[in-house]
């Protein structure tokens, strides 16, 4: 369908024109003398009987292009033929002007069909329109309105002309040429139309008159930032969201592991650059087993553990300064530390380095101070936290008061000045160990009744796992100093294993993995809303029952190693491993900052004295080396020392001084350096010269 074009460009065709034809329905049966007085001034029976004749195929000549499309649409849906010709009266009638005043006050019939509109035709044109509307419910025809308008009044227009398509385009190139010769004040919209003869096609027709449209303009200021936004909203930017999991083969696994089966939501599992330890089903007590790393493969059954509780273990930690030290807690309420030879074990090892006792229920938790040398952190059913100076054997200090019920979790802050705890009451207390006192609590983070877990981040917020009150598991993110509102919260699924969380404090990545669950969830925390970000999800078939963290200094930073876990089976160790893919070889290091290392910032005296200190750091572009660690060393006044009670002041009292003597200082052991020295320096000359003499007696026998 095409535009008609005048002075002032391309128009549309208003709704009252007449038209050269009527379409009149089978129901109406009308004879042709009826036909012809109501409707023969007003058709053109020519023009219709020669459409009539006309095949579908057929392009009509000298035809307007709106009767072309109206009229077949019209003898497609009615079929009915004209009046013969004979019959056709002419008449001149004088039809009045329809101005918009008169024709809204004209009244609406009572039942209206469907109004059509048509395209406008050019100007110093008429043309008729009849509209036959149709009232089923009373069986009576409509009224027929005839509409006439002179586009251009003062032109002086003919009564019932039209124009045919070639006289159409003629028209249309001589206003283009006349306007091209004047100035306009507004641009003008371009038009293509070319020369073209009678015969010219509607289709070419169409495409002579389409008006290209223009694109829409955009602001070059806007839109880039409103892509730039529109794309932070739907992809974030962050180095680790393709980190992917992938599980070891079978021949690196560690396998015929008895896993322990105790009811207590811990772990079980410990790792560190050298050993990783696991907490095993043992009878007549408890007892866990310690592996190189590089041990892999089946396991003897008859493979020596550390088998000194007599009860089961239920916690276990490696000292993050001491590679070789281990310290372990069980249902016999005590806590025991253990050194492992450097290369493992060879026979079962029974004897600890120190035996700590002061609580009166089991202890479910033990922790290492991440900065201060020999300080450890025991909890236990007895709803109290303790702090011992495992260097002396000593509790310094004892938090009992503070907690109504049995404590799920304990984290320490990034430099050890404070303490994070998820108790049963509900509540997530932060608290400093050496004011004995509160710094802030939040009731019923997690309205749901499982346990809770709750973990210092390196920026001093708290990350919480737990259960809503429809015993969904929750995820939430808090303020440590402002803990009435929680900065997000995330509900994840409906299972019911407690999700342990494993912070990596170089990353700010927390990896969840629920006790009973086959998957490993990972998020990564920014300054960004939502704050906590869902990265990816590694699966596997066997649901875990504990799982081991290894520390960001034993990983392989050749492979784009990022964390490793140990994921405990029924009967297997599986060590699972996650990436980040890089095409380079070179070290990475935006993957690598420089992370904790194995040396204290902090003696146990300075940090019980009020000293904080943060990590000392170390870079891993090199590689991790590590270096001969220290015998752990407990200077005791008296072993034989009686078994002290629960009470903390019991144990203040029955623990004396650790030696009435006077620390030895360096000068003293230098000087007996240098004794020793001169002594085996005399015995080496004594020696030779024995030496020689022994040879010249042999000589002399000889000869």
């Amino acid at each position: 369908m095409c535009l008609l074009w005048d002075e002032r460009g391309p128009y549309t065709v208003p709704t009252n024109i007449r038209r050269l034809s009527i379409g009149l329905g089978p129901w109406e049966h009308m004879s042709l003398r009826d036909v012809d007085d109501q409707y023969g001034d007003m058709i053109d029976f020519d023009y219709c009987e020669r459409m009539s004749k006309m095949s579908p195929d057929e392009e009509p000549q000298n035809l307007d292009m709106l009767q072309r499309i109206v009229f077949p649409e019209e003898r497609s849906r009615y079929k009915i033929s004209p009046p013969p010709v004979g019959q056709q009266e002419t008449e001149l009638v004088q039809i009045p002007e329809v101005t918009p005043e008169k024709q809204s006050k004209r009244a609406k019939p009572a039942c209206s069909g469907k109004k059509e509109i048509y395209p406008e035709l050019p100007s110093e044109r008429l043309s008729t329109q009849v509209n036959n509307n149709k009232c089923d419910n009373h069986g009576n025809r409509g009224d027929v309105t005839n509409y006439s308008r002179v586009r251009d009044a003062g032109n002086g227009s003919e009564v019932g002309s039209y124009k045919p398509v070639a006289e159409i385009v003629k028209e249309t190139n001589q206003m283009q040429r006349h306007h091209s010769q004047i100035k306009h004040e507004g641009a003008k919209t371009p038009v293509r139309v070319t020369e073209q003869n009678p015969s010219l096609k509607v289709s070419e027709m169409k495409n002579t008159f389409d008006v290209p449209k223009k694109p829409r303009e955009r602001t070059p200021e806007v839109q880039p930032a409103l892509k730039k936004d529109m794309l932070r909203r739907v992809v974030r930017q962050s180095k680790f969201r393709h980190v992917f999991g992938q599980a070891v083969r079978n021949d690196q696994c560690y396998d015929d592991i008895r896993v322990s089966r105790v009811t207590w939501d811990s772990s079980f599992c410990a790792v560190n650059p050298k050993f990783v330890a696991i907490i095993i089903d043992a009878s007549g007590g408890g007892a866990f087993l310690v592996l190189p790393l590089q041990k892999t493969g089946r396991i003897d059954k008859v493979y020596p553990t550390v088998c000194g509780h007599t009860g089961p273990v239920l916690d276990i930690d490696w000292c993050p300064h001491n590679d070789l030290v281990i310290a372990s807690g069980s249902e016999d309420c005590t806590v025991m530390v253990w050194q492992i030879p450097e290369n493992g074990l060879e026979t079962a090892l029974s004897e600890p380095v120190v035996v700590l006792e002061g609580h009166s229920k089991r202890v479910g938790i033990v922790s290492w101070h991440p900065t201060a040398r020999n300080v450890l952190l025991s909890a236990g059913c007895d709803n109290q936290i303790i702090i011992w100076n495992v260097g002396t054997g000593e509790a310094i200090i004892n938090l009992e008061d503070m907690h109504p019920d049995v404590i799920f979790s304990v984290s320490w802050s990034r430099n050890g000045s404070l303490l994070c705890t998820a108790c049963k009451d509900k509540k997530v207390r932060v608290i400093d160990p050496r004011k004995k006192k509160i710094v802030a609590e939040k009731d019923k983070a997690h309205e749901g009744a499982r346990p809770m877990r709750a973990i210092f981040l390196a920026d001093g917020n708290i990350f919480t796992t737990g259960f809503s009150r429809m015993s969904e598991r929750q995820l939430a993110l808090w303020k440590s100093d402002n803990m009435d509102e929680p900065i997000c919260v995330q509900e994840m699924d409906t299972s019911n294993g407690v999700l342990l969380p494993f912070y990596d404090p170089d990353t700010n990545i927390v990896y969840l993995c629920g006790k009973g669950d086959s998957s490993i969830r990972y998020f990564e925390i920014t300054d960004e809303a939502p704050f906590v970000h869902y990265l990816n999800t590694f699966s596997t078939k066997e649901p875990q029952r504990g799982m081991g963290y290894m520390p960001k200094r034993g990983l392989d930073v050749n492979k784009c190693e990022i964390a490793r876990f140990y994921k405990l089976h029924e009967r297997k160790c599986e060590p699972i491993i996650m990436t980040v893919p890089r095409k380079s070889d070179l070290f990475q290091d935006d993957l690598y900052p420089d992370t904790a290392g194995p040396d204290p910032s902090l003696e146990a005296e300075e940090w019980f004295a009020g000293k904080n200190g943060s990590p000392i750091l170390i870079s891993l572009k090199d590689g991790y080396v590590s270096t001969k660690n220290r015998d752990l060393k407990v200077v005791k006044t008296n072993v034989l020392e009686t078994k002290p009670s629960t009470k903390a002041e019991n144990i203040s009292t029955v623990q004396k001084h650790v030696s009435s003597q006077p620390s030895v200082k360096m000068e003293d052991k230098l000087e007996e350096v240098l004794r020793e020295f001169k002594s085996l320096r005399d015995r080496v000359i004594l020696q030779d010269r024995r030496i020689a003499r022994l040879e010249e007696q042999v000589a002399k026998v000889a000869m």
